[in-house]
């Protein structure tokens, strides 16, 4: 059982490659309906006065991904950052660099999902509010995906919404390094890894890319 919450001890002693492991170890549990017993109120009571995070997960919103859940993560475990279309900004990048100068996580995670209706929305034009200007930030991945993938360059399409979605976790991750020198550096350092993966809906896995 999951009881004891992970101290700053513990999370000096991990790797960047350690916690990918952990967390794809995780997932594979989720999906085969082994998932750890968590005893929640203890972990509650541990984290209370400070937690030590070891990965920090920026994904979608979607409510069909629920991150700790997918990866079998209890309370202390991760960081998470959700916006929808799973792309970062100046308060996500703050939100990272927090997560992994600040507070020690050793993994960046960026998670797209599998019909991923902002990334559809994105792919169709979709004009709507302020979903007009959330939707821009997807838009550099449609149109990569429009010159490699042929048909229809909208939703109706699943091989150019699959592509973009792939896309759009790509060039998150490289945006992240541009516009965070700090975290560039710290990958640089060997002190975290960035890497980014696509949850399958149909299967429940998390596909690396």
């Amino acid at each position: 059982m999951k009881n004891i919450a992970i101290t700053k001890t513990v999370q000096d002693t991990l790797t960047p490659a350690g916690v990918l492991q952990d967390l794809l170890e995780g997932n594979k549990r989720f999906i085969d309906g082994n998932g750890q017993a968590v005893d929640n109120s203890a972990l509650v009571e541990q984290t209370v006065g400070g937690q030590f995070p070891k990965a920090v997960v920026l994904s979608c919103i979607d409510s069909r991904v629920p991150v700790e859940t997918v990866l079998d993560q209890a309370i202390g475990d991760i960081f998470v950052a959700r916006v929808a279309g799973n792309f970062e900004n100046v308060d996500i990048l703050g939100s990272l660099e927090y997560s992994c100068k600040v507070a020690g996580s050793k993994l960046i995670l960026v998670l797209g999902h599998e019909h991923c209706g902002a990334v559809k929305a994105a792919c169709d034009g979709v004009e709507l509010g302020n979903i007009t200007d959330l939707l821009a930030n997807i838009l550099p991945a449609v149109k990569q995906s429009a010159d490699e993938v042929e048909g229809e360059a909208n939703s109706s399409n699943s091989e150019f919404v699959a592509k973009t979605v792939e896309n759009n976790v790509k060039l998150t991750i490289e945006r992240i390094k541009e516009r965070s020198p700090i975290l560039k550096d710290m990958e640089a350092a060997g002190e975290i890894q960035i890497v980014g993966g696509v949850y399958m809906l149909s299967s429940g896995k998390v596909e690396m890319i």
